[in-house]
C-alpha cells in the first residue's frame, strides 16, 4: 500500500530547476555583458544596450530560458549552408530552426525570409527582449537571422567558414542592417 500523498507545494522541482537555470543564463549573460567590450575603431563607444536589463515576453520566462540555454550551448558550432544539426553544422535560419524545434516544439519555416512574416513585429532594437529573433538585410529584403538573447547581445550563423557566436547587434555591421525583430513566443 502506498503512502498518502502529500499536497504539493506551489514550487514543484522542476519549477524551482528552470527558475534556476534561467538564473544562471541570466548571470552568464550578465557577466558576458559586463565584460570589457572590444571596439570596432577608435570612435566606437561601448554598446548603449549593454545596459539593459534582460527581459523576457510576459509569462513566457521557461520557454525563453530553454531558448536561451540552446541557443548558448551551440556557440562554436561550425556554419554550414542548408546545415540544421550541431553534428552538420547550422547556417542562420538552420540554427534558429533548430533553437526553437528544440526548446519549445515550435516548428519554424525554413528560410529566414519566411521566418520574417511570423509574430509581432519589434521596429526598435531597445524594444527586443530575450527570444526574439532579428532579422538583418538590405533595404527591406531580409538575408539573415539570428535570436535575441538580451543585454545588446544575439546568437547567429553568420558565414561560410565561421562559427556560431555571439555579437552585438548595435556593432558597426549589424546595426546598419538591422531591419526588426518578431516576437514568436507570446
Amino acid at each position: 500500500m502506498n503512502p498518502p500523498s502529500v499536497a504539493r507545494s506551489a514550487a514543484s522541482p522542476t519549477r524551482i530547476a528552470r527558475f534556476a537555470l534561467l538564473a544562471v543564463v541570466l548571470a552568464l549573460l550578465t557577466a558576458c555583458a559586463s565584460a570589457p567590450r572590444r571596439n570596432a575603431s577608435a570612435l566606437a563607444t561601448e554598446s548603449a544596450l549593454a545596459n539593459e536589463p534582460a527581459r523576457a515576453p510576459d509569462g513566457q520566462a521557461a520557454a525563453v530560458n530553454d531558448v536561451l540555454f540552446r541557443a548558448m550551448a551551440l556557440v562554436g558550432t561550425p556554419y554550414h549552408w542548408g546545415g540544421n544539426t550541431p553534428a552538420g553544422g547550422f547556417d542562420c535560419s538552420g540554427l534558429v530552426g533548430y533553437i526553437y524545434r528544440n526548446a519549445t516544439g515550435m516548428q519554424l519555416p525554413r528560410t529566414s525570409g519566411e521566418m520574417a512574416d511570423m509574430g509581432e513585429k519589434i521596429r526598435g532594437m531597445t524594444a527586443l527582449v530575450s527570444g526574439d529573433l532579428v532579422f538583418f538585410g538590405n533595404h527591406g529584403r531580409i538575408s539573415h537571422v539570428g535570436v535575441y538573447v538580451g543585454k545588446g547581445r544575439f546568437v547567429h550563423a553568420p558565414n561560410s567558414g565561421g562559427t556560431v557566436r555571439l555579437d552585438d547587434i548595435d556593432g558597426p555591421y549589424w546595426r546598419d542592417h538591422f531591419e526588426y525583430g518578431r516576437r514568436v513566443l507570446d
